[in-house]
């Protein structure tokens, strides 16, 4: 019994981080881990830093996923793009933040953070520091109000 709670729990964190497919078809479907999948690295990010532009989506996806292994639902809740929060139950998602916490604890830092934008949208490659299996390839953000939103799901 112990173990298939410990496997729901990892399937609903890794569903709650991944949250929907990074497909460029704009579906809606639950995916597996990104870190399989085969996208490539976009040509714009090759360098160590980010471009100027891309600062601010940088910030937002490492305040991101800080918050989210911190423990510190309503933070990352409220980084979810407005179609993520009528998706995600905010309890749910919660419950989800606070578990990650639990079990992978808040040294978890987005590292390798690579964008390709194009206009309001982008696609966003990252690593999560000691935890590859959370690794991020063309995760979709969207910039809504002037602020880059997480809209994977």
């Amino acid at each position: 019994m112990r173990t298939r709670a410990t496997i729901t729990t990892a399937a609903l964190l890794l569903a709650a981080l991944t949250a929907c497919s990074s497909g460029d078809d704009g579906s809606t479907d639950a995916a597996p881990p990104a870190a399989s999948s085969s996208a490539s690295t976009p040509a714009a990010a090759e360098s160590s830093a980010p471009p100027a532009d891309d600062a601010e989506l940088t910030k937002a996806v490492e305040d991101y996923t800080a918050a989210y292994f911190a423990g510190e639902a309503s933070t990352a809740y409220g980084m979810l793009s407005e179609r993520c929060q009528k998706k995600a139950n905010e309890l749910v998602f919660g419950a989800t933040v606070d578990q990650a916490a639990k079990e992978y604890g808040p040294d978890h830092a987005a590292t390798d953070v690579q964008a390709e934008v194009s206009g309001d949208m982008a696609r966003v490659s990252y690593r999560v520091e000691g935890l590859p299996k959370f690794d991020q390839d063309a995760q979709p953000w969207t910039l809504e109000g002037g602020a880059w939103k997480y809209d994977a799901c």
